[in-house]
């Protein structure tokens, strides 16, 4: 583990020594800005391109939340290509140059980038707004020693997570009250960058918020009303989800989408899914579907798809898909997996 997390922070650093070694692609444009006087994070106005708030995003659901709360004002740009699972990704030394130019770069924390706590180290952020979105959650604990999260009572409200990084579940924003606190902290950091347009951020975040809400409330009666309560599902992402909805989960792998688990605890989960009567088995968009098949062949159990919202491929994107749709394309997937479970 010590190797490969070694190998990824010197492939980062790497990448800002490139960046920093070469001009950057969009001087022009801060140049502009410095000669309107003008500087994010003091009271500005925008220098984009565009006129617009530039924002870089880590990953799809801060560019999606980002987006919503800036409304006409931002043009946000996720920095994981589409289809792409972000676990194993890293920033490339343009995208290095991407963060250093914006005005506001969203990441989740909690874990969930491990690169960020050394490209912010190693570029000049001194006029991007940066904004941990999870900053102020309650976060679950990691990866236990088997590889599988635990979802108990312990949580921590922690601010610096990029210090946690192996001990913290990251995946927040899979419950919606969560993802309004971090829909906030992204509107707190867009009123900073760009307090002309406060009021907007704040009437779009409230516009959400009450979306989310809604969501929210979705949740808690349908699954409160579902027969069963077990869920199996591909990796450790539903921690939060389990925690808001008094949901029993058990993962396949880690919080690594693409890890697999060894035979004996793909034994042990044929086992509990045997058990428990759960009668599907969830795979994802991102990942291959291979173990979670494989266990649904040694079960009798059906396979299908659950969304961990870790990004959208572009056929969904022209679809006009975003958090809210898939979460509720997530509920009732669900919510039939609950009601199949077989308590006889």
């Amino acid at each position: 583990m010590f190797q490969f997390v070694f190998g990824r922070r010197s492939a980062v650093a790497l990448a800002a020594t490139f960046m920093l070694a070469v001009p950057l692609a969009g001087c022009g444009a801060t140049s502009a800005g410095k000669a309107s006087g003008s500087a994010p994070g003091s009271g500005s106005a925008p220098v984009g391109a565009s006129g617009k708030v530039r924002v870089v995003a880590s990953f799809y659901p801060m560019a999606d939340f980002a987006q919503k709360v800036g409304g006409d004002h931002v043009e946000v740009e996720n920095l994981v290509p589409a289809g792409t699972e972000p676990h194993e990704w890293e920033p490339s030394p343009k995208d290095m140059a991407k963060i250093q130019e914006s005005q506001v770069f969203v990441y989740n924390g909690a874990g969930m980038e491990d690169w960020v706590a050394d490209a912010l180290d190693s570029i000049d952020t001194s006029k991007t707004q940066v904004v941990e979105a999870s900053k102020g959650i309650d976060l679950l604990p990691g990866e236990d020693d088997h590889g599988h999260g635990d979802t108990d009572e312990h949580a921590a409200d922690v601010s610096e997570s990029d210090d946690h990084a192996a001990e913290y579940n990251p995946h927040v924003w899979l419950a919606p009250e969560n993802a309004k606190r971090e829909l906030e902290n992204i509107k707190d950091a867009l009123a900073a960058a760009d307090p002309g347009h406060k009021d907007d951020y704040q009437a779009n975040f409230e516009r959400y918020a009450a979306e989310f809400d809604r969501l929210d409330q979705e949740y808690r009666e349908q699954i409160g009303a579902a027969a069963g309560k077990t869920l199996v599902v591909s990796h450790d992402a539903y921690g939060y989800l389990a925690q808001a909805y008094g949901l029993t989960v058990m993962p396949i792998a880690g919080m690594d989408a693409e890890g697999e688990p060894d035979a004996k605890t793909m034994a042990g989960i044929i086992e509990f899914v045997k058990e428990s009567g759960v009668k599907t088995i969830f795979s994802e968009d991102l990942v291959s579907p291979k173990v979670a098949q494989q266990i649904a062949d040694g079960t009798g159990a059906a396979c299908r798809t659950l969304n961990p919202l870790e990004g959208l491929t572009d056929e969904q994107l022209r679809a006009g898909e975003d958090y809210v749709s898939v979460m509720r394309s997530n509920l009732a997937e669900i919510v039939a997996a609950l009601n199949e479970e077989n308590h006889g």
